[in-house]
Order: C-alpha cells, then structure tokens, then sequence
C-alpha cells in the first residue's frame, strides 16, 4: 500500500492511497484543475484513478467531487445524507455509490471502514483504510471534534495515521477569527489541539505504528513546528522511532510505502515471513 496526502487544510483535504492497480482518492476539496496539478505532481493520471470516497458534506472536502467523478468516470462514494446535503455539486450523471457507517466498503483490494465522528456536519465519518492481502491498514481521521471511546477503537492498529492536529489553544485565542468560529474549532464538534491529539497518539501508539500524519492544520491558529513537538513529545515517551511529518496545504506530500516502512519495523526474523 502507498498513501499520499495530496493536501490538507481549511482551504481543501485529499488523500490517495494506492494498492495492486487500485487507486482511491478520499475526498476532493480542492478544485478539479487543483486535483489534476496535485495528481500530476505524484505522477498519477487522474484516468487511472479507481474511485472517490466523501467523508462528510463540508467544502474543504467535497469541492471537486462531482466534477471529478463526471471527468475522470469516478464511482463516488457518499452517505445519503451528504448526498443530500451536496446535490448542488452533483447533475445526477455521476456513479453515486451510497455508503453507511454501519459496514465496510470494498473497493479493488481496499476495505474501507467508516466511523462515525462528531464533527459538526450533517454525517460526518472518519475512515480506516485496510489492504486485504497484507492487513496494512491506514487510518485517516481529520474532522473528529474530540475523540471518542469508538473513534480510539477504530483507529487501533494503524501502520500510518493521518489525524488533524488542527489548533493551538493559546494561538486560537489569540488569531483574528470572530468568536464565534474559535469556539466552534475549539469546542467538541469541531476539531481536535495540539494538546488533543497528542493524547490520542498516545493512546493509539504501538510498535507496528509506522508513520503519524498532521493534517487539517489551521493556518491562522497553528503552527507547524510547534504542532510537531507536542505530538513529537507524546511519541517520543512511547519511544515512537517511525516517521513524525506535517501535510501541507499547498502541495502534496512524500508519498508513503507503508509496505516498506512496515518491514523496515518488523524483527529480522518476522521480515521473512
């Protein structure tokens, strides 16, 4: 499996993950133009893409959707509810493919589990993304609003976490933002601190964790450095030797191996099997 956050942020979130010919795209915020320059950028032809699954109804996630599944012929995967929420963005000639937070999806050799979340959108599902044949399993989760005693059980076991590390708590008092947006990011339906996922890396760490992504960074409320110390701090009491990074708003990320990253952690002994 192979996993690239093409971009995360408030301004548009989207991950690629690519196993054995499959190809899935997990949500769309960015524009189709933006999707095409980001794809190209990891030398992906959008043609190839296999599917597109929509976690929640918010913009940062859905801009591009409709057109990307009408240009590039997409299966496009959405609860009900968003696909309510998101008619405006569709013409009805898309391959809508409902999907529920009660079962898994399989698309190609992926297994796609949706949870649900408590962000504050209308259906809001965070995912785990498990490749059938090896059991690398990634977990993606960048609107959770606090993390629930279901959302820690979801993202057990993970090989590579892309999880929203979104505000500092000082900093979001202190940024330009009305009040009534700093206390929707910081209250419990919106998104989770510094300090917030810090405690969840700590509680989801173990010693096949390969790689921890920070996403859905807040750029007035945030900074890079210092979100990557305080998760840095919580992994390193664990004694966490994988790869702490930031995904980037603007361009896409170091695409990840998780099968080579994955062997590099096993035992000698375990690598050969």
């Amino acid at each position: 499996m192979k996993v690239t956050v093409l971009g995360s942020g408030s301004r548009g979130n989207a991950v690629l993950i690519e196993s054995d010919g499959t190809r899935l795209l997990v949500d769309a915020g960015f524009s189709g133009r933006d999707l095409e320059r980001r794809l190209a950028a990891v030398d992906v032809d959008p043609a190839s893409l296999t599917a597109l699954l929509v976690t929640h109804d918010h913009s940062d996630h859905t801009r591009g959707m409709g057109i990307a599944a009408r240009r590039w012929n997409l299966p496009l995967y959405l609860t009900d509810l968003t696909r309510n929420v998101c008619r405006g963005l569709l013409d009805g000639t898309e391959d809508v493919r409902p999907y529920h937070s009660a079962e898994p999806v399989e698309i190609g050799g992926l297994v796609v589990t949706p949870f649900l979340t408590v962000h504050d959108a209308v259906d809001p599902v965070a995912v785990t993304v498990t490749e059938a044949g090896t059991g690398e399993k990634l977990g993606i989760a960048t609107d959770l609003g606090r993390a629930t005693a279901p959302v820690r059980h979801a993202l057990r076991n993970c090989d590579v976490l892309v999880l929203e590390s979104n505000h500092d708590e000082i900093l979001l008092r202190e940024s330009p933002y009305p009040w009534s947006v700093k206390s929707r990011i910081g209250g419990s339906h919106g998104h989770l601190s510094n300090r917030a996922a810090a405690e969840l890396v700590g509680e989801l760490f173990h010693d096949g964790l390969c790689a921890v992504v920070l996403a859905h960074m807040s750029e007035q409320a945030n900074d890079p450095g210092l979100a990557k110390e305080v998760v840095g701090l919580a992994l390193e009491k664990r004694r966490f030797s994988g790869m702490l990074d930031v995904a980037r708003q603007e361009a896409p990320g170091e695409p990840m191996d998780v099968t080579r990253m994955r062997a590099l952690r096993l035992p000698p002994q375990m690598a050969l099997f």
